[in-house]
């Protein structure tokens, strides 16, 4: 077993460390794992957003959006697109994930018709299965389910599932609950030999892990930037459109901002080019200045130090996971493999959310996912290899005292 002495020498020797510093942490004692939910706040998005107001809105007023507001969805979109293989041109932060996805799932399939089922699977985040219900419902399909036991559906299951009814398939790249990395480009070639589109949900990999979307010939991607891009708190989400497609697909909520003149003010709906269509309405400008601080730190440490390090806390994990005793009763809910897993790992608990409470009285914080998951995330940028082993320290106390079950399994609000 690793010693606390050998992770502490693991941080010394890390090439990334020096990004910790750049994040507010003002306990140093409290372990922060739940960076795969809602990233820790950069100080320099304190200062982008501080000057945004003074200078811009303060000063500037309205017009700011003429020297360059209007400008911020697609510039911030372009410093993102090399995070995810795409092409500056590609990528456009607007709206929330729901709301995006809701967007392409409908334009996907109003470009598939009379193909109107879409195909997903069971293990998908919740809010994405409720989008892409009703978007087939409304197009007269309806949603494939391919099971995700145990820990997500495999290519193979996937592929097999297709067929000429299927217009689209939607998956997650990561897996909220598992963690499990599924193969976007074998995936991506399935559908499109099938005759179906794609569309991914990036929200758990975006800033994590290595994304090839062009590489991959993938037609359509959506993700959040509040987690490991760190844009805080509800930032605005990004959308993905292969160029390609772009002046073919029609974008089912004509919003102002995706009108070709906007201040023509026409009655007539005339859809911009580009990017730009898949606008809706006004952009929430003082967001757009935290996510794009996150962007572009994320961009400075770079995708590929991010992973390894990712990997390395992960394996971590799930090495001090196998020295936890058997009567413990957990069993590891992600994959072993590094190459198949994402930057969280999840423990498997009958007890899961009061052991969740247990460690938040400690001061490590994870998160809890129903049934039984107890999700720990290791964001690179920010999480130590030292953090892993007194987390799990303060858990192996927790279950060997039973404090865990001091706490009433009764939930309410966020787990």
């Amino acid at each position: 077993m690793i010693s606390r002495q050998q992770a502490i020498e693991l941080d010394e020797s890390d090439a990334l460390a020096d990004f910790r510093d750049r994040f507010v942490i003002t306990d140093p004692d409290l372990i922060y794992l739940d960076g795969n939910s809602l990233g820790r706040l950069p100080k320099a998005t304190v200062d982008r957003v501080r000057a945004t107001m003074a200078e811009e809105w303060g000063d500037g007023l309205v017009r700011s959006w003429r020297s360059g507001w209007m400008a911020e969805p697609g510039s911030v979109g372009a410093r993102l697109a090399p995070l995810i293989g795409a092409d500056p041109d590609e990528v456009l932060l607007t709206d929330q994930t729901s709301l995006n996805l809701y967007k392409l799932a409908s334009a996907a399939l109003a470009h598939q018709a009379p193909r109107s089922t879409v195909l997903t699977d069971s293990g998908n985040f919740p809010s994405d299965i409720y989008v892409l219900s009703g978007v087939a419902g409304a197009a007269g399909g309806s949603v494939r389910m391919v099971g995700a036991d145990p820990v997500a559906p495999s290519t193979s299951a996937i592929e097999a599932a297709l067929d000429d009814q299927v217009g689209l398939v939607s998956l997650s790249h990561v897996n909220f609950k598992s963690g499990a990395l599924l193969d976007m480009s074998s995936i991506t070639t399935a559908a499109h030999e099938a005759g179906a589109m794609v569309l991914w949900d990036l929200s758990h990999s975006v800033g994590a892990v290595p994304i090839d979307l062009r590489g991959s010939g993938v037609d359509l991607a959506v993700g959040c930037t509040y987690k490991y891009l760190n844009g805080g708190p509800g930032s605005p989400a990004f959308l993905y459109v292969a160029r390609h497609l772009q002046d073919t697909l029609v974008q089912p909520i004509h919003g102002w901002w995706g009108q070709e003149d906007m201040f023509g003010f026409g009655l007539e709906y005339e859809p911009a080019p580009g990017m730009d269509r898949f606008a809706t309405g006004t952009m929430p400008i003082l967001s757009l200045a935290g996510a794009g601080v996150g962007i572009d730190l994320t961009a400075e440490a770079g995708i590929d130090r991010i992973r390894s390090k990712s990997v390395a806390l992960t394996s971590l994990i799930v090495d001090l996971f196998d020295e936890l005793p058997a009567g413990y009763g957990f069993s590891l809910g992600s994959p072993r493999d590094d190459g198949v897993r994402g930057s969280h790992v999840s423990l498997r608990h009958p007890d899961g959310y009061r052991i969740t409470q247990a460690l938040i009285e400690r001061n490590v914080i994870p998160d809890f996912r129903a049934p039984d998951v107890v999700r720990l995330g290791a964001a690179a940028l920010y999480t130590r290899f030292v953090d892993v082993w007194d987390a799990f320290e303060r858990l192996r106390e927790i279950m060997e005292s039973g404090a865990h079950e001091e706490f009433t399994d009764e939930r309410s609000g966020v787990t």
